[in-house]
């Protein structure tokens, strides 16, 4: 069926209109629209001529807010985002089938293409009925003033005075209106007028535009509409609420019927044509729109939440924070991003296997890419939602960003450390004699304020780890060896070493701070994020390499401009031998030897548990050549309280919560997962060294004076052909914790 067309002769015709006396065109107005007589308001046709020539008639023509859709990176709707709460999809005429186009006209204004602004009969026929029965039965405005109308109550917006104005029944109004309406015949064709139409027009339950209409209560496009669906959509405009066909079906038959009459009496179907649509049931197929980041599944709500914040933070897409926001709020934006579904599925399940959402303890995990720095899956135990055990604030990320103060990292930093003292020359094989515990040597920061000599550096153990280098302290997470290497190395070089690893700011109550340069900076006071510490991790993976954590591969508007999105910025930050030796010392971690030898995964990896004082925070962070994750516990609402004593999922009772007992599985589960099918690409590593010995402490003090001056002259030629037996000795005890084990006793 093709969609009506206009007469230009006629058209012309219908704009002569404005040429009449401007008091005849406004007495015909408020007559013909029920507006009381002007005599009775003491207003002559003088007058209303006077206002009417001295309206604005410059209506700037909006662009319609629209909604905007976040897709994965495998092409999958994460979730549809609703600009200023309308649910709309403005899509051009040539999409809107013709018996859809056609039935609005002939419903509301069916001499569209006949008349200009105002259709002079239509008003005149308005004015008799309205006449005759003494009140206002039928009004008398054309397509292109109820499209003005529409305008206003558009930037009215969700301001009930502005609201109340734009629908007022006053002869200022409907004059008002008349005026814009002359101007926009002039500007625009016909089928302008009517794209815009059909695309402002609201259809109950929250479906704006003509699109949204046809998704949500037949689920097909505006260009696959039937007959019957386009009848019962162009009925719903006179009363969305009235006549809802969710609610009030009856009267949306009626309605509906009453459309196809009109479709008929016009030519545009014939008779027989409407007698059949109008036997013929609803048959409404509804799909109620799922809006918000709230819809997204498999826990990506919280990934949804922080593409809308680099959205509105990122100066990509705006010099101001207002520009931002305009951008967000105009919505009709296709954003793509990194999102891998099928690792936000591992690192979901993998969470919800090993803590439940009504624990106190919240378990938060990110995993990146090392050398594209995409965020590849984002989770938390407590599902997004403002329900019980539920939360809004995206754990992963930091205050800029949804989320929130971020987590003591634990011996997680240690990594820093070891790469700043690589990077300044010291070896792996720098070795010292640890003690159970010690004071904090004198260091300066960046700001050269000098840190005195104070106490209380000290391990978890009272028994003295003893002379150890820096692989062996690695493995074993000792804080008595990581202090003084940070002193040896400069806290500030560490800062720096840091900061280039995007770890310049922590959370703290107050939002975000700079990193605070204290003497015990290698034992992860500063609370930092999952997508912080995951991201920096990824450097050691790629060589050395570091980039920008991003979200978004691509931006389209709705026109299909692309908008340019943040740059991962990739590049070096320390030497790739640097790079090799951190892999190679937290390799030593997830070997037999380490702290997270349980955690270990079959591919080539490496990692560091962390866990904080009173057990309040505990880590897992790790990577392959291909991903790095890491994976934070603890308690959200009360990050001072220790998570002791842990009990797993499954009831099993540790206690203490340390991170490869608690982060640990959940990053093996959700990597092991992930890494199915990947193949094994080894880390680069440097060459270990050989754990280190005890120098001797004393050296004799006199030696031989005289020795042998001849050799013997003849030697035995027999031997003994048999021995006694003796009693086997016992093998001694095995070694544990930092002690060696004894040797066994001769026989």
């Amino acid at each position: 069926m093709a969609a009506k067309r206009s007469d230009p002769t006629r058209r012309k015709i219908g704009h002569g209109i404005q040429l009449l006396g401007a008091s005849v065109l406004a007495g015909a107005l408020v007559a013909g629209l029920g507006i009381p007589a002007v005599g009775a308001i003491g207003l002559s046709a003088k007058a209303v001529a006077n206002e009417f020539n001295t309206i604005p008639n410059d209506l700037a023509i909006p662009n319609l807010a629209q909604s905007s859709t976040i897709y994965d990176a495998d092409g999958g709707v994460i979730a549809k985002v609703y600009a200023q709460g309308q649910n709309r999809t403005s899509v051009p005429l040539s999409k809107i089938a013709p018996v859809m186009q056609n039935a609005l006209i002939d419903i509301e204004d069916h001499r569209y293409y006949q008349h200009g602004a105002i259709d002079l009969e239509g008003t005149l026929r308005a004015l008799t009925k309205n006449a005759s029965a003494g009140a206002t039965t039928q009004g008398g405005s054309t397509l292109t003033q109820q499209y003005v109308k529409n305008v206003f109550i558009y930037e009215a917006g969700d301001n009930p005075s502005k609201l109340a104005e734009a629908t007022r029944q006053t002869t200022g109004r409907k004059i008002q209106e008349l005026r814009y309406a002359i101007k926009l015949e002039e500007e625009l064709s016909k089928q302008q007028i009517l794209d815009d139409y059909l695309n402002i027009t609201y259809f109950g339950e929250g479906a704006y535009g003509i699109e949204a209409a046809a998704e949500l209560y037949f689920s097909v496009h505006a260009s696959q509409l039937t007959l019957t669906q386009a009848a019962m959509l162009a009925g719903l405009e006179q009363s969305p609420s009235e006549y809802d066909p969710t609610v009030n079906p009856i009267q949306a038959r009626e309605r509906r019927n009453t459309v196809l009459d009109s479709m008929a009496t016009y030519g545009t179907i014939t008779q027989a044509q409407a007698a059949k649509a109008e036997a013929t049931p609803l048959d409404l197929k509804v799909t109620w729109p799922r809006t918000g980041c709230i819809t997204a599944q498999q826990d990506e709500g919280f990934f949804c939440t922080y593409v809308e914040d680099v959205i509105l933070q990122d100066p990509a897409f705006g010099k101001t924070a207002s520009a931002r926001q305009a951008l967000w709020n105009q919505g009709g934006l296709q954003i793509h991003t990194t999102l891998d579904p099928l690792d936000q599925a591992a690192e979901t399940k993998a969470v919800s296997d090993n803590v439940r959402a009504d624990n106190k303890a919240a378990a938060s995990t990110t995993m990146v890419q090392p050398g594209t720095g995409k965020i590849l899956a984002m989770a938390q135990s407590k599902p997004y939602g403002n329900g019980p055990n539920e939360t809004e604030i995206n754990y992963n990320a930091n205050a800029d960003y949804n989320g929130g103060e971020g987590f003591q990292t634990g011996s997680v930093f240690k990594a820093v450390t070891a790469a700043t003292a690589l990077q300044e020359g010291i070896p792996l094989s720098y070795s010292i004699d640890a003690p159970a515990a010690a004071d904090y040597p004198m260091m300066t920061d960046c700001s050269g304020t000098v840190h005195p000599a104070v106490s209380g550096d000290m391990n978890d153990t009272s028994t003295a780890p003893g002379y150890i280098n820096m692989v062996q302290a690695m493995a074993a997470s000792v804080n008595t060896y990581f202090v003084p290497l940070e002193a040896k190395a400069g806290l500030c070089n560490v800062v720096h070493m840091a900061q280039s690893l995007g770890l310049s700011y922590a959370g703290s109550t107050h939002g975000l701070v700079p990193l605070a340069q204290v003497q015990s900076l290698t034992l992860g006071v500063n609370a930092l994020t999952p997508l912080q510490v995951a991201n920096a991790y990824a450097t050691f993976a790629d060589n050395g390499v570091y980039c920008n954590a991003i979200a978004l591969t691509s931006v389209l508007t709705n026109s299909g401009k692309s908008l340019p999105v943040p740059a991962a910025g990739c590049h070096r930050v320390m030497r790739q031998s640097t790079a090799a030796g951190v892999n190679t010392l937290l390799a030593s971690v997830v070997s037999d030897e380490g702290t997270g030898a349980t955690v270990g995964i079959r591919w080539s990896d490496a990692g560091k548990t962390g866990t904080t004082n009173e057990d309040d925070q505990a880590w897992f962070a790790g990577y392959t050549k291909q991903i790095s994750d890491a994976t934070v516990m603890s308690n959200p609402d009360n990050p001072n309280k220790s998570l002791d004593p842990w009990i797993t999922i499954d009831g099993v009772y540790y206690p203490n919560a340390f991170g490869y007992l608690t982060s640990g599985p959940i990053w093996k589960q959700a990597m092991t997962e992930s890494m199915r099918g990947m193949p094994d690409i080894r880390l680069d590593f440097a060459p270990r060294p050989g754990n280190a010995y005890r120098p001797p402490t004393s050296y004799p003090t006199s030696y031989p004076t005289s020795y042998p001056t001849s050799n013997p002259t003849s030697y035995p030629t027999s031997f003994p052909t048999s021995f006694p037996t003796y009693g086997g000795g016992n093998g001694g005890t095995g070694g544990t914790g930092w002690t060696g084990g004894t040797g066994g006793n001769n026989g």
